[in-house]
């Protein structure tokens, strides 16, 4: 059985990165951990750590993006659930052979230096849930 260590981030696409920083800032007191953009996936991400797991804010670089594209069909808001695990490869394999429909079938580069891979919403009930893995 696949096992989870923990939440590892909550992504939340926005339209801009500055004005959602300022929010979580200055009202909610969370501090960006830093900002990075991910060319391979058309966007930029802010972390904002609070309590063992972070908040990932992305930002489109290009309409065409998954997030760009997120954002067109249902607004700005929660896009994604990443959970941490040991061993992406082993992991993947697994839920390939347990029929889960895999938007990525081998790992690929995330921010922050994180191996990722996404399962499909079709087969996690609407949920685009992210396997993040990383080595601290």
């Amino acid at each position: 059985m696949v096992k989870l260590k923990k939440i590892d981030h909550i992504g939340v696409a926005v339209r801009d990165l500055k004005g959602a920083l300022e929010f979580y800032e200055s009202v909610l007191g969370l501090k960006a951990a830093g900002i990075e953009e991910v060319e391979t996936q058309k966007v930029r991400v802010a972390f904002l750590p609070v309590g063992e797991s972070k908040v990932e804010l992305l930002e489109p670089t290009a309409p065409d993006s998954p997030v760009g594209r997120f954002i067109e069909k249902n607004g700005e808001g929660v896009q994604h659930i990443a959970f941490r695990v040991e061993n992406l490869d082993e992991v993947l394999e697994e839920l390939k052979g347990k029929g889960v429909r895999l938007i990525d079938e081998k790992p690929r580069q995330g921010a922050g230096g994180a191996r990722i891979a996404f399962l499909h919403p079709k087969s996690s009930f609407g949920v685009l849930i992210e396997l993040c893995e990383r080595k601290d």
